[in-house]
């Protein structure tokens, strides 16, 4: 049995998780699953300021782990490995979370594991029994939107990433020019709930490419908003998130075509969105593929994903130099 603490701090949301489990077969158990979120901080800003990010971490990084050791009901002697996310993410972020898990690997004389925060999110879709299936995985985030062969525990294939922004990031870009809150998100959705998707033809990029690309889309709609009248923005934003949706469902749909691959996966904090997960499942269900999605809890940013990988990387012998430094730029793989 075999006892992990991670923390998670990549970005602007403090984590900290405890997972327990003996081997895959038997799979773990989440003993504590602790998030602060940093989103009222930010929303002035209109986006993450890093400075301020890491100066929450400092404060909500030690209540957390004194949450979850109390939830989780066990000492600190009793974690057998400590984790951290090692990147991508905010330098400044990277360091907190980093720092501390090394600390206490150090302290209580116990293996530290650098797991990459991509990874988390790859495998979060397989959290309730550990057993990774080959797949072809979708990622999508603030930050990143990648579509990756998965083969199994660390054998990664990238397949296409985006060229510039992130569907993430098009979203909150989106959201500003339309004077919607932050995050940009869940506010575009709220809104297109009500709207008509058809109504605006906006540009699907790159469509012959296993690549993405948001940044043509966000552009459109600047020079849309001035020609148009009262009235729009419902149906605005329910076209321009059908121009997202389009694009990543066609492309991983293809993706799994193209590699023989039974089984599409989706994570990261924008499959959130239900429209998403709606048309993705429809799609696979046409195509006669499986369909695997995160639980909502874990999409978002959080430690338990970071754990859970920890914990499969450490049956396999894996184990990080405590030496090793945080990587902003680390890469999947």
């Amino acid at each position: 049995m075999k006892t992990i603490l991670a923390l998670e701090t990549s970005c602007d949301e403090t984590a900290v998780a405890i997972l327990r489990g003996s081997d895959r077969h038997s799979g773990s158990e989440l003993l504590a699953s602790e998030v602060a979120s940093q989103i009222a901080a930010h929303e002035k800003f209109g986006g993450v300021v890093p400075e301020v990010a890491s100066r929450n971490h400092l404060v909500h990084a030690p209540q957390l782990l004194e949450r979850a050791k109390g939830r989780a009901k066990i000492d600190m002697l009793d974690v057998d490995a400590f984790a951290a996310t090692s990147g991508p993410g905010l330098a400044s972020s990277l360091m907190i979370g980093a720092s501390i898990a090394k600390g206490l690997a150090i302290g209580f004389g116990k293996p530290y594991l650098a797991i990459n925060h991509l990874e988390g999110h790859l495998l979060s879709p397989f959290f309730s029994d550990g057993h990774i299936k080959l797949n072809v995985a979708l990622i999508v985030s603030g930050g990143h939107t990648m579509s990756i062969l998965v083969r199994g525990l660390g054998d990664y294939q990238l397949i296409g990433r985006t060229v510039d922004d992130a569907a993430g990031e098009a979203f909150d870009k989106v959201a500003k020019l339309l004077g919607l809150g932050y995050p940009g998100g869940p506010e575009i959705e709220k809104h297109a709930r009500n709207g008509d998707a058809a109504r605006f033809d906006f540009p699907r990029s790159m469509p012959d490419s296993e690549n993405f690309s948001f940044s043509g889309l966000k552009t459109a709609v600047r020079y849309l908003l001035p020609k148009l009248k009262a009235g729009y923005l419902v149906d605005l934003c329910a076209s321009f998130q059908q121009a997202i949706v389009d694009v990543l469902v066609r492309k991983t749909i293809v993706a799994a075509k193209k590699y023989n691959v039974d089984l599409v996966t989706l994570s990261g904090g924008v499959s959130c969105n239900q429209e998403l997960r709606k048309q993705f499942r429809q799609a696979c269900e046409r195509e006669g593929l499986e369909f695997k999605t995160a639980e909502l809890w874990l999409c978002t940013d959080n430690a338990a994903m970071i754990a859970l990988a920890a914990w499969l990387r450490l049956q396999d012998g894996f184990t990080s130099k405590i030496t090793e430094e945080i990587d902003p730029n680390l890469a999947l793989g």
